[in-house]
């Protein structure tokens, strides 16, 4: 068998669509692109794919990874552009390269975020950024599957910085260690509400840029694809 790692973007309206849309969608692309998929045992046979921390429904992503596996070698690019034809817009494949052993799962240790507050002016942010940075621990409630769970927002965010953008917005950049459970930007936004009485006009456009192995004393995020000895690559603009 032959495994491929996958890199995709949700942009547009498709970053309110769920992670089990994704599935679906995927799944659809991958058999009309005619991918010689690999399929597990048993009396339910299901394609072998492998979904590795998919962004919140509502935020968009330029860096969502996905692992297949194939019963026939194929090439890379020539993947990566069936399936980005096959893929609705929105849902667009950037990057597909074939995965020596070990698990996706595991390069996958931080994110950098970015949030966009439309009609916010930068000196509000940098104010609540400064509040956010000077505490030690900021505990915020999320309800989970298993009910309710009360975890620290603080220690998870490694760098945080505000700046104003070219079109006047707000801009607040992240940059995340993936923890257990996951802080996501609704739990910083939430430390922010209850720590430093931030209430912005309206919700922020949320994309999360990069997500791969950690360099924390460099605050960096490296590409878990290009870091990884690979054979092959393909590579979109």
């Amino acid at each position: 068998m032959q495994k491929l790692r996958i890199r995709y973007a949700k942009r547009g309206r498709l970053r309110f669509s769920s992670t089990r849309d994704f599935q679906r969608a995927l799944e659809r692309a991958l058999r009309r692109a005619g991918v010689p998929m690999a399929f597990s045992a048993g009396f339910h046979p299901h394609p072998k794919i492998s979904y590795a921390n998919a962004a919140p429904t509502g935020t968009a992503s330029e860096a969502e990874y996905v692992e297949i596996s194939v019963v026939e070698r194929v090439d890379p690019q020539a993947l990566r552009a069936a399936l980005d034809a096959a893929l609705p817009d929105g849902l667009d494949v950037l990057t597909v390269v074939e995965a020596l052993p070990g698990s996706l799962a595991d390069r996958l240790q931080g994110s950098i975020w970015e949030l966009r507050f439309p009609g916010l002016e930068a000196d509000t942010l940098a104010s609540a950024v400064a509040e956010f940075l000077a505490a030690e621990r900021i505990e915020v409630t999320r309800v989970l599957k298993s009910g309710p769970r009360t975890f620290d927002a603080r220690g998870a965010v490694l760098q945080m910085r505000s700046q104003e953008g070219a079109d006047g917005c707000a801009i607040l950049t992240l940059v995340v260690r993936h923890t257990t459970p996951v802080v996501r930007p609704d739990d910083v936004l939430t430390a922010l509400r209850t720590h430093a009485a931030f209430e912005p006009p309206r919700p922020p456009l949320v994309t999360r840029l990069a997500q791969g192995p950690l360099r924390p004393h460099a605050g960096e995020v490296a590409d878990p694809l290009v870091d990884d000895p690979t054979t092959s690559a393909a590579e979109s603009r």
